[in-house]
């Protein structure tokens, strides 16, 4: 899979996956415009919104209508020393639908937990740089 980062302009970064471009820019905290999410924000909204395809996947899976289907996430990050402003705990709330059969409620679990973003960080891929 190749992805191509592109620049815009100002602080503003582009990702084009394939026929899909993912836009991202600072805050103007960070010299941005906050046009977009920034980089990290992204990487963060992986996180939930790849645990909702699992839990949703689960749903359809066994004839359980979705609405009602949500998920909050909350994130912590160190608030002191080296550990400052280091993500510490994502914590996931899911709200079942309604009539959701509580012996699924393990199943469903295991199933979020299962997210492939989630594994990519508990088993990191190695980085590498070279230029061209």
């Amino acid at each position: 899979m190749e992805i191509k980062i592109t620049f815009p302009g100002g602080m503003k970064v582009d990702a084009r996956l394939g026929r899909h471009v993912v836009h991202t820019d600072q805050s103007r905290l960070q010299g941005g415009e906050d046009s977009a999410p920034s980089p990290f924000a992204l990487f963060l909204a992986s996180l939930g919104s790849c645990a909702g395809v699992y839990a949703l996947a689960f749903c359809q899976k066994r004839g359980i209508s979705p609405e009602g289907l949500g998920i909050i996430q909350e994130v912590d990050f160190g608030t002191e020393g080296r550990e400052k402003g280091r993500l510490k705990r994502v914590r996931l709330r899911v709200k079942l639908p309604r009539g959701f059969p509580e012996k699924y409620i393990p199943a469903i679990k295991k199933a979020i937990e299962g997210c492939a973003v989630k594994r990519a960080l508990q088993e990191p891929p190695e980085f590498e740089v070279s230029f061209d």
